[in-house]
C-alpha cells in the first residue's frame, strides 16, 4: 500500500481571545474558530500504532491555545505565529492550511464571521 496524501487536523476550535486593532477588542476580547490542516506523513503510525510515530493533534490544539493567549493587532499576525510554532516543533510538516475567524468582528453588520485563511509551506521540506 503506498500512502499518496495524509493530513492531521482540528476542525472549529473555539477559543476566546483578546486580537484586534480597536482598544476595546483587546480589552474586552472576542469568540474565535481555528480551523487546521497539516500536512504530514502518517504512514509510519499507520504500520506501527504508536503516538510517537505521528503529529498529535492534542499538542497541536495546545500550540494553537498558546498562541491564541498572546494577544495581536492583526489575525495574520497570530496565524503566522501558530504556523512557525507547528513548523518549529513538527520539523517535518510539509504546510498548513489554516482558517482563523473572529466570530463577531466589530464591523456593523450581522456576519458569521471574518477572518484569514493562509497556506504555509515548510521551507525545510522543499
Amino acid at each position: 500500500m503506498k500512502l499518496a496524501e495524509s493530513t492531521i487536523f482540528l476542525n472549529d476550535v473555539r477559543l476566546y481571545a483578546y486580537h484586534g486593532v480597536l482598544e476595546q477588542e483587546r480589552r474586552v476580547g472576542g469568540e474565535y474558530s481555528v480551523s487546521l490542516r497539516v500536512h504530514y506523513n502518517i504512514y509510519k503510525a499507520m504500520e506501527s500504532d504508536n503516538v510517537t510515530d505521528t503529529l498529535n493533534y492534542a499538542h497541536l490544539l495546545d500550540i494553537v491555545k498558546r498562541e491564541m493567549a498572546s494577544p495581536s493587532n492583526l489575525l495574520e499576525h497570530v496565524v503566522a505565529r501558530i504556523g512557525k510554532a507547528i513548523f518549529k516543533e513538527y520539523p517535518l510538516a510539509e504546510s498548513i492550511d489554516l482558517t482563523l475567524t473572529k466570530l463577531n468582528p466589530p464591523m456593523g453588520a450581522d456576519t458569521s464571521g471574518a477572518g484569514v485563511c493562509v497556506h504555509l509551506i515548510n521551507d525545510k521540506t522543499l
